[in-house]
């Protein structure tokens, strides 16, 4: 018999929380660090192989065409086969691929690399977003989604003073560069929390056998009740809807802003004269601490009111006026770390204000096919954001040019929020 009650209901997912939130948070560290320690490895490997700026940009965003071609295959093949094995499998062959970073020589084996991770790692973080809709309705979907995405800030936190450090004190060490050290030694943790999800994670709620049968059944309850209200359920759903090509132009704009920050942080902070490798990466630090914070205060204050649309723009145009101000002040660091930190809270923060939108209308395949296609055509602005800097030196001599380009396109993204996702595309609030 199901049990009810309020109490009962907070308590079932805290439970979930407690087992699922942690272990994909490790997983999303573990993922973020593989996509963008490139831009800590820069500071070192482009003297070592000679590589030019512009060697570094295309390779740092070719990542993102392997991603995209593989993107929506790998979603719909987690739905088919399951979380478990799929989430296992795609952090596994990430994990190799990154640590063969290593043995990169130039220009043709750095691209072929980047490329082939794109490919292992398509289909993850659309993945772990679906499989959240496996087992939070959308009311409580904003904040969970917050402490998952927070990855990627908190990776900020540890993994630029980690990179720092293993760059600074390995240099050298077996005959290998600092920048060698980086790619194996957070490689490595990949692989072994991949072997790790096949033993951990569940791929539905009916085999955690953690939960009772009774919160089974309020959790299968909590989201029948909603996929009744959806309207679109069927693969090609996802690619007639002209709310899913809204998502995709609004999130390509926010990628543009998240990896032209995250590839160019450390060159940005290393010309304020910070000296070595780790005090660069603490510096580094600010920002995405910065955006730990406020993400999760954002995302609460969504989650309890269930307007998800006014807190994107708000957010989002806060960020692109802290990139501007960033680079306004470029020459006096303290006001612009302080101005970057609200860029970077700008353009992540916003991220778990985003992605409940999509299974706010789609459910079942509609919803695995539909974030992957917002994913992977988004993720394409993760070529063009490390390629800006480079294409804005060729137009104009000020050094931050780049920073107010983003900004022009992250308040593209704002306007399109504001005037094509409709008010009524609300979560409730309440049971």
């Amino acid at each position: 018999m199901l049990k009810s009650g309020e109490s009962f209901e907070t308590e079932t997912y805290r439970k979930a929380d407690v087992r699922l939130l942690p272990f994909l948070f490790l997983c999303y560290i573990l993922a973020y660090l593989d996509r963008v320690n490139v831009g800590f490895a820069k500071l070192q490997m482009l003297k070592d192989l000679s590589l030019t700026d512009a060697a570094f940009a295309t390779g740092a965003g070719i990542f993102f065409i392997g991603y995209f071609f593989f993107e929506v295959p790998s979603n719909v093949l987690l739905k088919k086969f399951g979380a478990r094995m799929w989430i296992a499998r795609i952090m596994i062959s990430w994990g190799v691929i990154s640590a063969c970073m290593m043995f990169v020589r130039g220009e043709r084996s750095f691209y072929a690399l980047r490329f082939l991770l794109g490919i292992a790692e398509a289909g993850f973080f659309p993945g772990i977003i679906f499989y959240l809709t496996l087992w939070y309705p959308s009311k409580h979907r904003s904040t969970r989604t917050a402490w998952f995405v927070a990855a990627i800030a908190v990776s900020g936190v540890i993994g630029n003073p980690v990179s720092g450090w293993i760059m600074d004190r390995l240099s050298g060490a077996a005959n290998l560069a600092g920048w060698q050290w980086l790619f194996l030694g957070e490689g490595i943790p990949s692989i072994v929390v991949g072997f790790w999800v096949i033993y951990y994670l569940d791929s539905s709620i009916e085999e955690a056998k953690w939960l009772t049968a009774e919160e089974k059944a309020l959790l299968a309850s909590n989201l029948l009740a909603e996929d009744q209200h959806k309207t679109q359920h069927k693969l090609m759903d996802a690619f007639t809807s002209g709310k899913v090509w809204a998502l995709c132009a609004i999130y390509f704009t926010l990628m543009v802003g998240l990896y032209g920050i995250a590839f160019w942080l450390p060159t940005i902070v290393k010309a304020f004269g910070i000296k070595g490798y780790f005090g660069v990466g603490l510096i580094s630090a600010v920002p995405y601490g910065v955006a730990v914070i406020g993400m999760i205060l954002l995302s609460h204050h969504s989650d309890r009111t269930g307007e998800r649309r006014l807190h994107y723009v708000v957010n989002v145009t806060a960020g692109a006026v802290g990139l501007i101000l960033s680079g306004v002040f470029a020459y006096q660091p303290v006001l612009a770390i302080i101005f970057l930190s609200i860029g970077t809270l700008g353009v992540i923060g916003s991220m778990p204000l985003f992605w409940p939108l999509p299974s706010a209308f789609l459910a079942g395949t509609a919803a695995a096919a539909g974030i992957g296609i917002v994913n992977s055509v988004g993720n394409l602005g993760g070529y063009f954001g490390p390629n800006i800097p480079i294409w804005a030196r060729a137009v104009s001599s000020d050094k931050s040019a780049a920073l107010y380009i983003i900004s022009a396109i992250l308040m593209v993204g704002a306007v399109l929020t504001y005037f094509f996702i409709p008010k009524t595309l609300r979560v409730k609030v309440g049971s």
